[in-house]
């Protein structure tokens, strides 16, 4: 009969998350893991086999917790325009705000990890994926469908960029958090994604003769 586990899955996967996102894979040791988790050795392996899979664990987790449900939210927003435009400005202001530069996990484990790892990078692959097509580009063709966003843009040409732009910032933030620097790429995201002229009219101010 197996043993019962005696801690909460989820709140040490956390645990792990944390310390693998602050320290990448390579350099955060076992012990690190056990300091961060909370939990014996034996327990470690019986509940996640090894440390490999215990970061795939965290990776899956991270992108359900954080990055899916993020989407859901801003998939919500009544404005598609600006859904994306506040994700960048949210980031720019949490990883300037961020004093241990962390980055993202995800972008982080694309970097480290994914060149010679095949199943992080189709971890990674697919988030950035759904990312790219489930968000920025259902996003940008329901501003176009309302008429927020200029019908000069080509939804998927300007996803693949404005995903890019998103990765991008994450990695300068890590080396050059400066707030102006990364306003700069999120204003490129901006300029991807131009107002429709009729929508622009709405919001101009009147014109006194």
């Amino acid at each position: 009969m197996p043993r019962k586990k005696e801690f909460d899955v989820d709140e040490v996967l956390d645990k792990a998350m944390k310390a693998f996102w602050k320290h990448g894979y390579e350099a955060t040791s076992l012990n690190d893991l056990l300091d961060h988790m909370q939990i014996q050795r034996a327990s470690l392996y019986n509940a996640f086999s090894d440390k490999r899979s215990l970061f795939l664990d965290t990776l899956y987790r991270y992108d359900r917790v954080h990055r899916r449900a993020e989407v859901a939210r801003r998939l919500k927003m009544p404005s598609p325009r600006q859904a994306i435009l506040g994700l960048f400005q949210d980031t720019v202001k949490a990883v300037v705000k961020d004093q241990a530069r962390n980055g993202c996990f995800l972008v982080n484990a694309a970097l480290e990890l994914a060149p010679h790892d095949r199943q992080v990078a189709k971890v990674v692959s697919q988030a950035f994926t759904h990312m790219e097509r489930q968000f920025f580009r259902k996003r940008i063709e329901q501003g176009l469908t309302l008429g927020e966003i200029a019908k000069s843009v080509v939804p998927a040409q300007a996803a693949s960029a404005i995903l890019s732009l998103y990765m991008g910032l994450f990695v300068l933030s890590r080396s050059r958090p400066e707030k102006r620097l990364l306003e700069s790429i999120a204003k490129q995201a901006e300029l991807l994604l131009p107002p429709d002229d009729k929508a622009a009219l709405e919001f101009a101010p009147a014109h006194r003769s």
